[in-house]
């Protein structure tokens, strides 16, 4: 797993580097204090993490949750957050749990939280609606932002592309947004032969045809915290919340949109080291 990672790591520099370095400016052990203010004047703030993976055998779940909770709650007592996503397997192929981990944990965040399935979440259209209150597909709109979550896979944890009708019908509706963003827990597109995501180039193609689609957000992959592209689109990953393996350190990703438009991203390592991977685009 650590040459694997290796491998993409300098897979996505070498994307950076090669094709995006006029588009994408990447500032590299900031901290986010140190920021002009215009920076810090926020119309919307929110957190991302993904893969919790409650009830998988043999991993501290219940103790990876009480510490993510914990650490966003911080987060928002220092800077106040707007909303939590948690993109994708929230449980490790026990959807009978997914009520379970709600109640007890993510009940307990001080702001709203939204969630999309992942593969491992196993539940269908009427169960994600029984326990959320809204279905494995739907968007939503904060503070002038649009945001559209597509579940990416089924039942029985198969890879899935996102159902590009429901994507076209949203993305029209938020046409007239400046600012929308996408929530996918597998990603649409193999960027290296070790990825294990799906090829969705119809999915591909209909982000990229709305100028307003600013960024991606994605899971599924727990070794990776930084950013791919397809294009000038950036998708981003942010660690995981527990699980079996990934990143050393467990994380989320902060995402800030200021009142004209411009948008900072960071992930944030949850063990209080600095910055990571903040990019401004």
């Amino acid at each position: 797993m650590a040459n694997r990672r290796s491998f993409i790591k300098n897979s996505v520099a070498g994307l950076i580097i090669a094709q995006l370095t006029p588009v994408i400016e990447v500032f590299a052990g900031v901290e986010h204090n140190a920021l002009p203010d215009s920076i810090q004047k926020t119309k919307l703030r929110f957190a991302i993490a993904s893969d919790g993976h409650y009830g998988q055998p043999g991993t501290p779940y219940q103790e990876d949750h009480e510490h993510m909770i914990g650490w966003l709650k911080e987060a928002h007592l220092k800077t106040p957050l707007d909303f939590v996503i948690i993109n994708g397997d929230l449980v490790h192929d026990r959807p009978d749990l997914l009520i379970e981990v709600k109640n007890k944990y993510y009940d307990k965040l001080p702001v709203p939280f939204y969630a999309v399935p992942g593969n491992h979440d196993h539940a269908d259209t009427a169960l994600w609606k029984s326990v959320f209150g809204y279905e494995d597909n739907f968007s939503m709109q904060k503070n002038g932002v649009g945001f559209i979550l597509a579940n990416t896979s089924d039942t029985k944890g198969i890879y899935r592309c996102p159902d590009n009708a429901f994507l076209q019908r949203e993305l029209e509706k938020f046409k007239t947004l400046q600012t929308v963003f996408v929530i996918l827990h597998i990603p649409p597109h193999i960027w290296v032969p070790q990825n294990p995501f799906v090829e969705c180039i119809e999915t591909v193609d209909l982000l990229h045809s709305y100028e307003n689609v600013k960024a991606v957000f994605h899971g599924h992959d727990h070794s990776l915290d930084g950013v791919f592209y397809t294009g000038k689109l950036p998708h981003f990953f942010d660690a995981h919340i527990g699980g079996s393996w990934g990143t050393s350190y467990r994380g989320y990703r902060i995402v800030e949109v200021n009142e004209d438009g411009k948008i900072t991203t960071y992930q944030v390592n949850a063990s209080k080291n600095p910055t990571l991977n903040e990019t401004k685009f």
